[in-house]
């Protein structure tokens, strides 16, 4: 049984982002939950609120069945890139530079294992 939650638009660049979740990809839930609570990277936290809603969202599938959050595991992982926010910066001798704002999608598939 697995279970997906995602979170869009969120302000980070997707190469940022992808550092993070490289740390978790196919480890146990709990495992996770410890490197993104106590990892320094800001976007943790956004990956964080991801696998919490992963996982509730895997128990709220199957209320009747009894699943063990140590038999749960991050199946995959992946972010993609979203919109980009086009800014412009001032720049010497009075011309100006664009900037790129960009923002990415993250989506965490848990499952148990059988």
């Amino acid at each position: 049984m697995e279970a997906k939650a995602t979170h869009k638009y969120i302000n980070s660049s997707p190469r940022k982002m992808r550092l993070v979740i490289d740390l978790i990809r196919g480890v146990s839930v709990t495992k996770a939950m410890e490197v993104l609570h106590f990892h320094p990277k800001h976007a943790s936290k956004d990956a964080e609120k991801v696998l919490r809603s992963a996982i509730a969202n895997l128990f709220n599938k199957n209320e009747e069945a009894k699943i063990d959050q140590a038999d749960v595991f991050i199946k995959e992982a992946y972010v993609n890139q979203g919109p980009a926010l086009k800014r412009i910066l001032p720049a010497p001798m009075g011309r100006a530079y664009r900037m790129k704002k960009r923002s990415n999608h993250l989506t965490i598939v848990v499952a148990t294992k059988e």
